[in-house]
């Protein structure tokens, strides 16, 4: 399996997404320009320029003709994908984290961090068919936990809103009227910062990363645990497989070791785990630096990574890959 080696990025990779067909994938960096590629064979597309900060989280709508982004310029983009034109812009008080597009891209949710004495908030946004009638004000405004919001995405038939952050509690709202429904068990929970959340192709379960050194499978509807998958160095990005029954978890080291392995050896690798057995079944090794995101293709046959080193490096799986047997 030789990796394609994506460079357009100067700074870090900090989010991927494909689109729904899965030949598109979308990257997002701290050098402000979010870029999109060709997902078989890692060409450059092109870049969305318009943003002023890094930009933090990016999803694509289910027709792949709008891409929205979220940055630290305190500001989320429309963006027309084909032609990279700005459609709108939505402005906050406060850098924004996470976007998601609902089922049937009419509604997005967007986390805002706590800044300058304003505390974190979960958004949510209509989305308009028709760009010219775009309007900024919100549909709901769920002033809610303590800690930064890394992120949040929408539950079964957008009736529910799915939030993990920093106070490493996993919380879930009702989406009409933003009352709190359930939050995740102290007991069964992350110990430390959630850094991100992953849904599995059915939208009937989600994992969740944190620098607790583990990742959670949780059920959607009734947040309960259902598996735990422990690892060695803190977890900054997790994905599912839409095809085989992996999770795959990237992640950087402790500060305290980062000097004291060899750092050119390309330590850094995205670690794949049996779903269901919760063991490790082996490794992609190759970044420079932690891994910051990872995505799977949409039909599972490739997966791509984006590290703290600016790459993104894309995996088309080997035939034996789909044979793994523990």
């Amino acid at each position: 399996m030789r990796p394609i080696l994506m460079k357009g990025h100067e700074r870090p990779l900090t989010f991927l997404k494909y689109n729904r067909e899965g030949d598109l994938l979308f990257s997002c960096a701290k050098d402000h320009n979010p870029t999109v590629w060709f997902a078989d064979n890692g060409e450059r597309l092109g870049t969305y320029r318009g943003h002023n900060g890094a930009v933090w989280c990016c999803d694509v709508s289910r027709d792949s003709m709008r891409l929205i982004t979220g940055s630290a310029d305190q500001t989320v983009k429309l963006w027309n994908v084909q032609s990279g034109i700005p459609l709108f812009t939505f402005n906050f008080d406060s850098p924004a984290r996470s976007v998601d597009f609902s089922v049937g891209d009419k509604l997005a949710v967007i986390t805002t961090d706590p800044f300058m004495g304003v505390t974190s908030a979960i958004h949510v946004k209509r989305i308009a068919s028709d760009p010219a009638d775009q309007t900024a004000e919100s549909a709901l405004v769920i002033r809610g936990p303590q800690g930064r919001i890394n992120r949040a995405v929408w539950g079964p038939l957008n009736n529910t809103i799915i939030s993990a952050g920093e106070d490493s509690v996993i919380r879930i709202w009702d989406s009409e009227t933003g009352k709190l429904l359930k939050t995740s068990d102290i007991e069964a929970g992350h110990k430390k910062a959630i850094t991100s959340l992953a849904k599995s192709a059915d939208g009937s379960h989600f994992l969740t990363g944190s620098h607790d050194k583990s990742a959670k499978l949780w059920d959607v509807r009734t947040l309960t645990l259902i598996k735990t998958y422990t690892t060695e160095r803190p977890v900054n990005a997790v994905s599912m497989s839409p095809l085989l029954d992996h999770v795959v978890l990237g992640g950087g080291q402790d500060a305290s070791a980062v000097t004291t392995t060899d750092h050119r050896a390309g330590k850094f690798e995205a670690k794949f785990y049996d779903k269901i057995l919760q063991e490790e079944i082996g490794g992609v090794k190759g970044h420079f630096g932690p891994i910051n995101a990872l995505a799977f293709n949409p039909d599972g046959k490739s997966f791509s990574s984006g590290g703290e080193d600016g790459y993104v490096r894309l995996h088309h799986f080997d035939q034996d890959y789909f044979h793994i047997k523990i």
